[in-house]
């Protein structure tokens, strides 16, 4: 079997499982939510058009932008329950996703509720009445089980909704099936976006064949259909979670720690790395990926993540706001005292490589057009301009921008793995790179010079969050790592994992780059 293969299958209990508790969890809640407000809003025209129309507002949000929303919000929330009342949760992970699932399970719910029990036969509504009825019982005898048909049906549409957008939630720290596609996407391992892609639509099909089956149940008055349908949903929602269940209930004698990457292969390989160390040195590690870099660092200030790596350009820039250049040095000083100071977080110091911002060219259109710098490149503003989706929002751009009058460029953003696809077949001329990336000797890149050195240094810092800034035996298992890492031996595990044949997954890359490192 295909060494891919075995590892998608390896994790799909850990994915499918996690995936299953929070599409399951943010269903439950929306129809908690949505069948009570539905019946207000049906006998309420005052209460049931605003509701409906927020509630269908909400569905316009872009997934992915209404859980990243809720992370900042929810950080924001525990500050202030922490100042007041002395306790906080975390904010990174289920509890955004679920509210944000939620809120995208509730609109087919609602509306369905809310236009079944306005379609009730006035006739029968008058029968209950005349009967002796009072408005509760009424509800529960006679208008809600006749609209529970089209109810099911609302739900069954919430659930393959849900389904579908949980595979979103991976860049908020939540683990699902949507691992498999953004870890995929990133390192081109196309087995692994297709495992996903299937896992999570079979996972929707079955639910709604089995939820199809209970609306039939209860359109036909047949028992059986809903006592078959509510076991075959016991059934396959069990067998999801068993794993996480035994896993839950099995004694933990390790402590258990979190580390975060950003959503790029170096990352994947120095998560990795850092994990397999800190699971010798007695841990159990759990991996957080495809981070933004605000969300990482936010992350490991507040106790979400436990350690992850990032870049000295980054930090000063991002969290600093500094926009003076001191020197490597003096940069990497300022940043180890002020996150000590400021947010309690160790930095290890340098890995001893670093992987800056450069911008590339194909070689023989540079040449054609006689750029070898960025000041050259000012001479063109007609060219097409491709980056990842953070640099044209970060500082470093505008510095660069600003430095070199490169503002008129027309910009095209990209999936960091299609960036070299991009400049290589033509449909972006210069691209924003990455210096440790081994795919620029590959495709045989040039790399612009900046000679007003508007672009910092990004040395590759090792950061330990609070939790864990003091504590001996996390500390010893990756102080080792410090100025260990060469430029080369970063670029060499980078393109064991970017190459085109014979790719390699992270996790091989991080032994071997292990392997290259004193113990």
């Amino acid at each position: 079997m295909n060494a891919n293969l075995r590892e998608a299958w390896a994790l799909l209990p850990d994915y499918l499982g996690q995936h299953v508790i929070l599409s399951v969890s943010a269903l439950l809640l929306g129809v908690a939510v949505s069948v009570p407000l539905g019946v207000i809003a049906a006998r309420s025209r005052r209460v049931g058009a605003p509701v409906l129309a927020v509630v269908s507002v909400v569905q316009t949000i872009p997934g992915l932008a209404l859980l990243a929303l809720f992370y900042p919000l929810l950080l924001a929330v525990s500050a202030v329950t922490d100042d007041l009342f002395g306790f906080s949760f975390r904010a990174l992970g289920f509890l955004p996703a679920l509210l944000a699932l939620t809120l995208y399970a509730m609109l087919p719910i609602l509306r369905n509720t809310v236009t079944a029990l306005k379609g009730l036969d006035p006739a029968i509504l008058m029968a209950a009445k005349g009967v002796g009825m009072t408005a509760r019982q009424s509800l529960f005898r006679v208008e809600l089980p006749l609209a529970a048909p089209q109810i099911l049906a609302g739900i069954r549409t919430a659930t393959v909704w849900v389904v579908g957008i949980t595979t979103l939630s991976t860049p908020i720290g939540q683990t699902s099936l949507g691992n498999y596609i953004f870890t995929g996407l990133q390192i081109e391992n196309w087995i692994f976006v297709l495992f996903g892609c299937v896992a999570a639509a079979a996972l929707a099909l079955v639910l709604d064949l089995l939820l199809a089956m209970a609306g039939a149940g209860l359109g036909r008055r047949s028992h059986a259909r809903l006592v078959l349908a509510a076991a075959g949903l016991i059934a396959v929602i069990g067998a999801a979670l068993l794993p996480e269940l035994i896993q839950a209930h099995a004694p933990q004698a390790r402590p258990m720690v979190a580390i975060g990457a950003k959503n790029f292969s170096e990352q994947y390989i120095l998560a990795d790395l850092m994990a397999g160390r800190l699971e010798r040195a007695g841990f159990s590690v759990a991996t957080k990926s495809d981070l933004g870099s605000t969300i990482a660092f936010r992350a490991l200030s507040s106790g979400d993540i436990d350690a992850y790596v990032d870049y000295s350009g980054t930090l000063w820039g991002n969290i600093l706001g500094r926009t003076d250049m001191p020197g490597r040095q003096a940069m990497l000083d300022t940043l180890a005292a002020r996150l000590k100071a400021d947010y309690g977080i160790a930095s290890l110091g340098s890995l001893g490589f670093e992987n800056a911002y450069i911008f590339a060219m194909r070689a023989d259109r540079a040449q054609a057009l006689n750029i070898k710098s960025l000041a050259d490149l000012a001479r063109h503003p007609e060219l097409r301009i491709g980056g990842d989706f953070e640099i044209f929002s970060r500082p470093e751009w505008r510095a660069v921008a600003k430095a070199y009058d490169l503002g008129r460029m027309k910009r095209r953003q990209y999936q960091p793995e299609f960036l070299y696809r991009a400049v290589v077949s033509g449909d972006a001329d210069v691209v924003s790179a990455f210096s440790s990336d081994g795919r620029i000797a590959r495709y045989g890149l040039v790399i612009l010079g900046d000679p007003k050195a508007a672009l910092p240094p990004y040395d590759a810092m090792l950061l330990v969050g609070p939790a864990h800034a003091h504590d001996a035996a996390f500390l010893a298992a990756l102080k080792p790592l410090e100025g260990e890492i060469s430029l080369t031996l970063m670029q060499r595990a980078n393109l064991m994992v970017d190459r085109d044949q014979d790719k390699q997954t992270p996790a091989a890359a991080a032994a071997w780059l292990d392997r290259q490192i004193p113990h």
